[in-house]
């Protein structure tokens, strides 16, 4: 009897070890950073530094990036991409109208359709790929 206890007790106690340790490996999980932090001249810092430096971005891929979401479903109004009825109207303004509505936001489209990390002119070039691919 004593051996049958023995033993149900070691298997106990190599059963809890194992689910405390994965208990453990859980709670470091949720509580690592979400991010480093690279200071200028660390070597994290020249990776994102090169990254950043590539150049802009082409209208397409902002597009696919930033504007399919609405431009691509005509979501809140927003004219689908490739449609040349909804986007007539809008061209007719001129360029300059739409890429202030793009930069500045208009009706339901946030400014730079919410891509904040955009710049300028990566909104620009998104607005004449949208606009080249609905005529």
């Amino acid at each position: 009897m004593k051996r049958v206890l023995a033993v149900g007790l070691l298997g106990f106690s190599l059963a809890a070890g194992t689910a405390l340790a994965s208990v453990e490996d859980e709670i470091r999980e949720r509580i690592k950073p979400v991010g480093e932090l690279c200071l200028q001249g660390d070597e994290c810092g020249q990776a994102v530094a090169a990254s950043a430096s590539s150049g802009p971005r082409s209208g397409s891929e902002v597009y696919e990036a930033s504007c399919t979401a609405c431009h691509a479903t005509g979501a809140a109004g927003a004219p689908v991409v490739g449609n040349a009825d909804a986007w007539a109207p809008r061209i007719d303004k001129g360029l300059e109208t739409l890429f202030e509505h793009a930069l500045n936001g208009f009706n339901a489209m946030p400014p730079k359709g919410g891509c904040a990390s955009c710049a300028d002119e990566e909104i620009t070039a998104a607005v004449e790929h949208m606009v080249e691919s609905s005529q």
